[in-house]
């Protein structure tokens, strides 16, 4: 456990690069040494994110150059989908530990590439040493990890939710519904037609009808078949995400809560309650609050998971994989309760 890390960020310019930078700024063993944004090549971080001034005065945005990432111990990848399989090859042979915010390396099948991404997968010899990230459910993967698939937002919030249910047998394994809010920041930084203020202002629609691409990765993830309907809110950041499930046979419906107390009762990341979680508790943080009941008069059981996309949905629980990856206390770093109002 080194007490100084020297950190790369690639993709510094987009909303996950940002938290990366805001959550690294504030680690003790983090310095920021290289932040990457082709499109803002040549400026000042402080010009693109006033907010992060404070945390990095002098610091200039640069290219993306691997070779210019030579020794250093920890890169992260926020970059769009597809960028970092052009990377990551080179990468592992310079710095120490490579963690992938985007969907590149989190799927353990290379055929499932082309049907839900649109290509093949260009160095699926990598995809079996990619440690999975969602640390309170593959934490054992992680002590030692070069090459981490930091979890999707929405794949973070249903498997937190739904994992320890199918991990104890009291749901079916077929027919589970996702049913999933994100924040507008879940669509990135770049400007589109469907997320512009006059679009998503006073709207709440569903979209990836069928065929949304983290559908795969939560069904890795749990070890389930799931349909999941992703919707888009009209608020900064959050994930909601309402999981309903079928009993297995035989099961014991009686305390559904007490089974995602007792999975999680050593995770410092998550909240387990009676109360319906909320995405606003959430904000900033890097914890997931959870519930889950049964409910007799249907035959449902209900989960359901609130966190911040862009935090324990993305750039915290990356920096929470760094930690266990380089032996550091897995909260370190990483703001644990959220800001309110």
């Amino acid at each position: 456990m080194a007490s100084s890390l020297k950190i790369g960020v690639f993709g510094a310019s987009g909303y996950a690069g940002a938290e990366l930078m805001r959550l690294a700024a504030g680690h003790p063993a983090f310095t920021v040494v290289m932040a990457t944004a082709d499109s803002q090549s040549g400026g000042r971080v402080e010009d693109l994110y006033p907010s992060l001034a404070a945390g990095y005065p002098d610091l200039v945005l640069v290219d993306a150059d691997p070779a210019a990432a030579d020794g250093l111990d920890v890169v992260f990848l926020a970059l769009p989908h597809g960028a970092s399989q052009e990377l990551v090859p080179d990468l592992l042979e310079r710095v120490g530990t490579v963690i992938d915010l985007a969907a590149d390396f989190r799927l353990r099948d290379p055929s499932l590439y082309p049907k839900w991404y649109g290509s093949e997968h260009r160095c699926p010899s990598l995809l079996a040493d990619a440690a999975t990230g969602i640390p309170e459910l593959f934490g054992e993967e992680l002590p030692g990890a070069t090459l981490i698939a930091a979890a999707g937002c929405y794949p973070t919030a249903a498997a937190l939710a739904l994992a320890p249910l199918v991990r104890a047998g009291l749901i079916d394994t077929t027919g589970i519904v996702v049913d999933a809010a994100s924040g507008v920041s879940g669509a990135g930084r770049v400007p589109k037609a469907n997320t512009h203020f006059n679009t998503v202002d006073e709207d709440f629609t569903a979209y990836g009808l069928l065929d949304h691409r983290h559908t795969p990765e939560i069904e890795q993830a749990i070890g389930a078949e799931v349909i999941f309907t992703p919707h888009l809110a009209p608020m900064n950041r959050g994930i909601l995400a309402t999981c309903y499930a079928r009993p297995a046979p035989g099961a014991d419906t009686s305390d559904p809560l007490a089974v995602l107390r007792d999975f999680y009762a050593a995770s410092p990341c998550v909240v387990v309650a009676g109360r319906s979680p909320s995405t606003k508790a959430t904000l900033g943080s890097n914890c997931a609050h959870l519930t889950a009941c049964y409910d007799a008069r249907t035959g449902w059981i209900l989960a359901i998971a609130a966190i911040d996309n862009l935090t324990k949905g993305a750039a915290g629980q990356a920096i929470q994989c760094a930690n266990l990856a380089l032996g550091w206390p897995e909260t370190t770093g990483l703001p644990m309760v959220g800001v309110y109002p």
